[in-house]
């Protein structure tokens, strides 16, 4: 059988303005579906920071002789450090223009931002998940625990798997995303895992994102 097409349109590949607007999105769109767990999800050690640090990518160097993946879908993600091994649906963008969320009611789901980067391929690839729902704790529930050096698996409909290693984890309110920061293209296959995370209230929810930032180191 020949290898499917997953050729789209530029203009559906790169929609960076389209994938800025996913901060505001997972966290109103997430925010709404919190439980008021005692002691909440983890967060990461930036949380302690008074105010959020630039986090620096690793040198290209150490990406030479990698290269990047043709476009295709992702499928599955898998995050063996915090027991994460979730399907991925496409997801994009909601009447409103913000870029929609997986099903709350679907705990184990994780949402890719179709209209932007494949991950895998040169630029900044976007994955979205609920922290937790009415139910308690979502596939993203433990975000904020990983590491520096741990490593995340994307599965892609085209049979190849992209492997990230992490080089921060940040968490940031939603009143001062740092949108350019997290999108930017770095000229590398990089990846962003985003969930609520910061304070929380009743009334309102989760006041920031939990993001990490990846970079590929390899695919099979």
């Amino acid at each position: 059988m020949p290898p499917k097409d997953f050729r789209v349109p530029e203009r559906r590949r790169r929609h960076p303005w389209g994938v800025l607007a996913l901060a505001m999105l997972s966290g109103l769109a997430m925010m709404r579906n919190g439980v008021d767990a005692a002691g909440g999800p983890p967060q990461p050690a930036a949380a302690a920071r008074p105010v959020a640090r630039p986090v620096v990518p690793p040198p290209a160097e150490a990406s030479t002789g990698l290269r990047p993946l043709p476009f295709a879908p992702a499928s599955r993600i898998r995050i063996p450090a915090i027991d994460v091994a979730a399907p991925v649906m496409d997801v994009g963008l909601d009447a409103e223009g913000w870029v929609a969320a997986p099903p709350p009611q679907d705990a184990n789901m994780a949402g890719w931002y179709q209209n932007g980067i494949a991950p895998g391929q040169r630029g900044t690839a976007v994955m979205v998940g609920h922290v937790d729902n009415k139910s308690g704790p979502a596939v993203f529930y433990g975000l904020g625990a990983l590491e520096k050096g741990q490593h995340i698996e994307v599965e892609r409909y085209d049979g190849r798997v992209a492997v990230f290693e992490i080089y921060g984890v940040e968490v940031y309110s939603k009143q001062d995303f740092p949108g350019p920061q997290v999108y930017g293209d770095t000229g590398q296959p990089e990846l962003r895992v985003i969930t609520c995370g910061g304070g929380y209230s009743r009334a309102k929810g989760y006041d920031g994102n939990v993001v990490v930032y990846a970079r590929m180191v390899g695919s099979r």
